[in-house]
C-alpha cells in the first residue's frame, strides 16, 4: 500500500470483505468480522451488505444504515506516522471501501455518491467499537479515532449495483442543512457541543435513527438542565418518612413515603420511574439495596412503591414486616428511562403480576391529562384475588375516552375482572394479542417477569410493531437490561476482593472490588451482569450507568465526562463504597 497517490479526484482504492471468526482477546475469545481483506474485480453491493462480507455483532454493525464502512488512505498515512506503523494494509481499520479523498471533515451526512453502478448515502460516523483496537493491537484505538477526528463513516445503499477498485467516486447530492462526519462525531462524543448543531442534526433525514435518537435525548437533557423549575432531587440516599403501609393483596404491600421535612416536599417523579431504597441487612452488618417502581400518580407530593413479598426475599420481607407509619426509609431520588413518551399514537400498557406498578403510574398520567390517545390495557394475574389495584385501575380506565382493556387469569376462570376490562383465561399468546387488534404504530410499555417480557416483546414484533416503540422495564438478578439478560448475577469466582463494596442495585448484588479487575465493567462481567458497552475506552457512553451513591476515579479519563450522576463503567474504579443502577 506504500506509495499510493492520494491526490486527485475521489477514488475507490480497494474493496475489502471478511466473515465473522473467533479471535483470542484478553484471555477469552471474541467473534468479529473486523479482519477484512481486499478482493479483485467487480463486487456486488446489496441493500444490507457487500457480497462476501458479514458482521458478528448485528446490534452494533451492519443493517440498512450501516451497509458499507468507508475509510480514507489519508487517514492510513496519518496513523502510520502517529503510531509508528509500517504494516497497515487495506482493510486494516475494518472498512469495506478504502478510498482516496472523502475526508471526514469534508464529507457531510446525507451526501450522495455514485460509485460504479451503485448509489450510496452517508448515514453516520463509525461505531466506536473496541474491536478496532483488537485488530490494530492498540486497545485505546476507538478513543484515538474520535480524539483525532478521523472516524470514517457508513453508507446506506440507495441503488444496488457493482463496484470495483479504481472506480471514480462522484458526489451527486447534498442536503441543504447538514453537518460533516467529523462534526457530528464530535457532537456525540466530545464536550462543548452546540445546541444549535443538535437541532440541525435531528433534522437530517439521512442520519441513522440511533444517532438521531441520541441527539434528541441530549436536547431533552439540555432543556431539563436549563429549566429553573426542574426538580434537582438529592445526592445519594436520604431518609423519607413512611406515611402509610397498605395491603393490596395477600402478598403485595404498598408503602407511601413523604419528605421528612414536610415543608420541603419531594421532587416530582415521572411516570415509569423507580426508587432505589436501602434497608438494614438481617445480621445488622450492612445494608441491602433494591429498586422498586413507583405506582403512584406522577407529580404527587408523596411517593408510593408497591412490593411483592418473595419467599426468600430478605428486603421484601422486611418491607412487609419492618415498616410502620412514622418510621423512615433510606431512599435515592427517582430515576429511570422507562418513561411514558408524549405523543398522539395509541398506547399499549402491558404487565404481569407486580409488573403493573410502573404502567399503573403511566395510566395515572394519561388519566390526569385526559388523554385522547387510545389506550390498550393488558394485565396478567394468577386469580382475581391476586390482582392488585383492580378498583384503582377500573376508575382510571373509566376516565379515559378511548380504551380497550383486557385481564388474563392464568390460574382461575375468567370471571371477576374489573368492570372496564374484558376477562380472559390463560396467557396473552400471539393469537390472543392478534385478536386485540393493537395498531402497529402503538407505543408499547411492558413490565413483568422475564418470561412474560420475552414472550410479549417477541409477539409484538411479530404483530408488526417497531421494536424501537416497544419499551420494557425489569429488575432482579437476571433482569439487568443488556444484550444478554438471561444470566443470573453472582459473586465473581475466586477469593473475595478487599476493595470498596460495589452494589449493583438492579441485580440485588453487593461484592467487594478487587484489584484484578481493571474497572467496574470488568467486575460486572465477572458477576455476569450484562451491562451494555462498546468502545471500552470512555468514548461511546454505551456503558453509562447511574452512580446512586459513592465516588469513583477514571483511568483513562473520558473524552466527555458524563453529566450529573452518570458513570462510565469501562474506565471507572471505586474510591469508596458505591451503589450502581445496574
Amino acid at each position: 500500500m506504500t506509495g499510493v497517490d492520494s491526490r486527485g479526484p475521489a477514488t475507490l482504492l480497494s474493496v475489502n470483505v471478511g466473515m465473522p471468526a473467533d479471535h483470542e482477546w484478553s484471555g477469552g475469545v471474541v467473534r468479529t468480522a473486523i479482519w477484512k481483506s481486499p478482493v479483485t474485480g467487480p463486487v456486488r453491493v446489496g441493500r444490507l451488505n457487500v457480497a462476501g462480507d458479514g458482521q458478528a455483532d448485528k446490534l452494533g454493525h451492519g443493517g440498512e444504515s450501516r451497509a458499507v464502512m468507508v475509510y480514507q488512505i489519508e487517514s492510513y498515512d496519518y496513523w502510520r506516522r502517529e503510531l509508528g506503523r509500517d504494516d497497515l494494509e487495506f482493510g486494516h481499520f475494518g472498512e469495506n471501501f478504502t478510498v482516496t479523498g472523502l475526508a471526514d471533515d469534508e464529507v457531510c451526512i446525507g451526501d450522495r455518491y455514485r460509485i460504479g453502478t451503485t448509489v450510496f448515502e452517508v448515514t453516520q460516523p463509525r461505531v466506536t467499537c473496541y474491536r478496532v483496537g483488537i485488530r490494530l493491537g492498540v486497545p485505546t484505538m476507538a478513543s484515538l479515532l474520535v480524539r483525532h477526528r478521523r472516524p470514517g463513516f457508513y453508507l446506506r445503499v440507495l441503488e444496488e449495483g457493482e463496484v470495483q477498485a479504481g472506480d471514480s467516486i462522484v458526489r451527486i447530492g447534498r442536503p441543504t442543512a447538514t453537518l460533516t462526519v467529523a462534526g457530528i462525531d464530535g457532537l456525540l462524543y466530545l464536550p462543548g457541543r452546540s445546541t444549535d448543531d443538535l437541532r440541525v442534526a435531528i433534522g437530517i433525514d439521512a442520519l441513522s435513527a440511533g444517532w438521531r435518537g441520541d441527539f434528541v435525548r441530549m436536547l431533552d437533557e439540555t432543556a431539563a438542565a436549563e429549566d429553573p423549575h426542574a426538580a434537582r432531587g438529592w445526592q445519594g440516599f436520604t431518609p423519607l418518612r413512611v406515611v402509610n403501609v397498605r395491603r393490596e393483596t395477600e402478598d403485595i404491600r404498598s408503602v407511601v413515603l413523604a419528605a421528612a421535612d414536610v415543608a420541603a416536599g419531594l421532587p416530582a417523579a415521572a411516570a415509569g420511574q423507580y426508587l432505589t431504597i436501602r434497608v438494614p441487612s438481617a445480621d445488622g452488618s450492612g445494608a441491602n439495596v433494591r429498586n422498586y417502581s413507583l405506582s403512584s400518580a406522577p407529580g404527587a407530593d408523596q411517593y408510593r412503591i408497591s412490593v411483592k413479598r418473595e419467599p426468600l426475599g430478605a428486603v421484601s420481607s422486611w418491607l412487609h414486616t419492618g415498616l410502620t407509619p412514622g418510621s423512615t426509609l433510606d431512599v435515592a431520588q427517582p430515576r429511570g428511562t422507562f418513561l411514558l413518551k408524549a405523543g398522539t399514537n395509541p398506547v399499549l400498557l402491558a404487565s404481569a403480576g407486580i409488573g403493573i406498578t410502573p404502567v399503573l403510574a403511566m395510566l395515572h398520567a394519561l388519566a390526569a391529562e385526559g388523554s385522547a390517545r387510545h389506550v390498550f390495557w393488558v394485565h396478567v394475574a394468577r386469580t382475581p384475588e391476586a390482582q392488585a389495584f383492580a378498583a384503582e385501575v377500573e376508575g382510571l380506565l373509566a376516565s379515559l375516552p378511548s380504551v380497550s382493556a383486557h385481564t388474563f387469569y392464568t390460574k382461575a376462570a375468567s370471571a371477576g375482572s374489573d368492570g372496564r376490562a374484558t376477562p380472559h383465561s390463560g396467557r396473552p399468546d400471539i393469537e390472543a394479542l392478534r385478536a386485540l387488534q393493537i395498531p402497529v404504530d402503538a407505543d408499547a410499555y411492558v413490565c413483568g417477569p422475564a418470561s412474560f417480557m420475552t414472550t410479549m416483546t417477541a409477539s409484538l414484533a411479530e404483530l408488526g410493531l417497531d421494536p424501537q416503540q416497544v419499551h420494557s422495564e425489569t429488575f432482579g438478578a437476571s433482569a439487568t437490561p443488556g444484550p444478554d439478560a438471561a444470566t443470573v448475577a453472582h459473586a465473581p469466582d475466586g477469593p473475595p476482593g478487599t476493595g470498596p463494596a460495589v452494589t449493583f442495585s438492579r441485580s440485588g448484588l453487593t461484592v467487594p472490588f478487587d484489584s484484578r479487575y481493571g474497572n467496574l465493567l470488568e467486575l460486572a462481567e465477572a458477576c455476569e451482569i450484562p451491562v451494555r458497552w462498546s468502545c471500552r475506552t470512555g468514548v461511546c457512553h454505551s456503558c453509562i450507568t447511574t452512580l446512586v451513591s459513592g465516588a469513583v476515579d477514571y483511568e483513562p479519563q473520558p473524552l466527555d465526562p458524563p453529566a450529573g450522576n452518570g458513570l462510565l463503567l469501562c474506565c471507572a474504579k471505586p474510591t469508596e463504597e458505591i451503589v450502581l443502577d445496574a
